[in-house]
This record gives structure tokens, sequence and C-alpha cells, in this order.
């Protein structure tokens, strides 16, 4: 997974999968995400930086379930208020949380959520149900893609479980457009490292 540059190799996969005549939205444009990237205090990490200015600003056909949504958009669920989002400050995750099951007195369960939700991440879409995709783009995460649910989040790559995909936004297209399920690795077979 590269993050700081853009890979030839991903970006032709990116390429192939998205196109006008499947639903692909016209690309921003490099001024465009420079603006969008200074307005908000971060770095869009590769290759999703180039695919939203030269290949697509999302689409309607997918990933995941309801589409690509494009750059700053919310699925329309969305429950926060947009303007509470603050995308430079770090995602606070590094390995899955289910904040159901989680009794740690000394966490503020409901503060953490809202870190979640809001901090550090561009939400990529949704698959219904509150089940949301998001692209980490500031913190120890950047460039990883998470679901993040009602119920919990986790990191979406083989090297966190339950995947047998590569990590990162290529990987997760990759996985998408090769028609497998999300979760297709033995379940019960989860690391935390990364």
């Amino acid at each position: 997974m590269t993050i700081d540059r853009d890979d030839a190799a991903e970006l032709a996969v990116l390429r192939a999968t998205f196109s006008v005549d499947d639903g692909a939205e016209p690309a921003l444009g490099w001024e465009a995400v420079a603006a969008f990237e200074a307005g908000h205090g971060i770095v869009l990490p590769e290759p999703y930086r180039t695919f939203v200015a030269e290949i697509a600003d999302g689409s309607s056909s997918g990933p995941p379930e309801y589409g690509l949504l494009p750059l700053a958009k919310l699925p329309s669920d969305w429950g926060g208020d947009q303007r509470d989002r603050d995308l430079s400050k770090p995602f606070p995750l590094t390995e899955a949380w289910l904040w159901e099951d989680d009794a740690d007195p000394d966490l503020d369960t409901d503060e953490r959520l809202e870190q979640v939700d809001d901090h550090g991440s561009i939400v990529l879409g949704t698959d219904g149900c509150a089940m949301n995709w998001h692209l980490i783009v500031s913190g120890a995460h950047r460039g990883h893609v998470w679901q993040v649910t009602d119920v919990g989040a986790v990191p979406f790559g083989a090297q966190f479980g339950f995947t047998t995909a590569e990590p990162g936004f290529a990987g997760w297209v990759r996985h998408w457009a090769s028609g497998k399920p999300w979760y297709d690795a033995e379940a019960g077979h989860v690391r935390h490292d990364g």
C-alpha cells in the first residue's frame, strides 16, 4: 500500500474499474483537490488523491453497495452534523473496536464514537443500515479503509483478518471489482497489527 505517491499499477486498476459509461462521475481536477485539501488541512492519501483528481469523483455503480460517494459528500442517512467533521484531527482507532462489548470504565464511549465518525476520515459510501466505509486521511491509519457501523468499527485488509483483500483504497476497490464478498476469509482469524 503506497499512500504518499501514486502507483502506476494501482491507478491502472482504478482506471480499468471506473468509467463514465458505468456510472462514474467526472474527475474533479487537481485544482479542486488542492482547494479541498487546503480547506481541511490535509493531504489525501494516494491512490485516492489521484483517483478523484484524474479518474472519477464517485460512481453510482459502487463500491460499496449504494455507490462511491463524491469527495466531501455523506450518505443520505448520515446522522451527524457535517459541520462537526474535522478531517485534520487524527482518526482515533488502530484496531477493531466493538463499542457494545467495551466495558472500559475509563473510556468515554460517546466521545470516542463522535471521534470515529467525525475525525480524520472521508466517507467513501454505504452498504446501507449505517454500514459506512471510511478512508482514513489523518492519524496512524492514514490510507486504510475502515467499515464503521452502528455497533463497531473494523479496518479492512488481510493483515486485520476476515478478508483476503490488500489494504487501502486500491485493494478495497480491487476486492469489490473481483466480485468477492467483503469478508471472505475464515471467521475467527483476526490480527490487530498495523
